[in-house]
Order: C-alpha cells, then sequence, then structure tokens
C-alpha cells in the first residue's frame, strides 16, 4: 500500500506529460496533497474548481437515475488533458485523484490505466 505523497509523487514520476497531480476531498474543496510539476499550476484553485466539477456530474447521475459509478471524467482542452479519477476504496469515499497532463507529451490511454493502479495501491 502507498501513502498519499507517495502516490502523488509516483504519479508525477510514471505517467508521461505530468504536470500536475493533487488528492481532493470533494465534500469540502480542499487539496489532502498536491505535487506541481512543470506546469505551473494552482492546484489550491485546481481542487476546488474540479470540486465542483464532480458535485456537478454526481447530481446528473442521479437527477437522470443512474445508479452506476464514474470510473473517471476527462477534460480536453486544446494543450492539456485533466483527469478527475473518484476513488472507490472503502477509506477513499468522497476522494478523487485529479491529473494534469500536456496533451503534446501524453499518452491518455497509458495515462489513465497508470492512474487506476496509482488508486489501487493509494492507501488514504
Amino acid at each position: 500500500m502507498t501513502d498519499v505523497d507517495t502516490a502523488l509523487r509516483q504519479a508525477m514520476g510514471v505517467i508521461e506529460g505530468a504536470i500536475g497531480t493533487a488528492l481532493v476531498d470533494y465534500n469540502s474543496g480542499m487539496a489532502l496533497g498536491t505535487v506541481d510539476g512543470a506546469g505551473g499550476l494552482d492546484l489550491t484553485v485546481a481542487a476546488a474548481g474540479n470540486t465542483d466539477v464532480m458535485r456537478a456530474k454526481m447530481r446528473t447521475m442521479e437527477m437522470l437515475g443512474l445508479n452506476d459509478g464514474i470510473e473517471d471524467i476527462l477534460i480536453t482542452l486544446s494543450s492539456q488533458y485533466h483527469l478527475i479519477r473518484p476513488l472507490t476504496s472503502r477509506t477513499g469515499k468522497g476522494l478523487f485523484l485529479y491529473l494534469a497532463l500536456d496533451k503534446r507529451r501524453a499518452n491518455l490511454a497509458m495515462a489513465r490505466h497508470q492512474l487506476a493502479k496509482i488508486e489501487n495501491e493509494l492507501e488514504v
């Protein structure tokens, strides 16, 4: 099992194109841990903003009567990918991993696969 800081550093180290990552509590919008790369992102602002995205999607699913889980949410910008991955472990309820990627260097399929692996090894 991996702790939060190690998991976030691992994401930055092994996921090609990673420019920032955070573990976020979507009940409060607070980042529980962050690792910034060369992207210069304000991960505190990203945590709060992506909390709104997460909450909106959960509300929409509830209104639609969808009894399903969110695997991840992808936001595609002209130069970046932003991945939001809710934790599914019993101790990770209410938390999500956030990962920002440089679109030119990242392999989106591999990034999703590696982020899922990091989530599975994360102990909160």
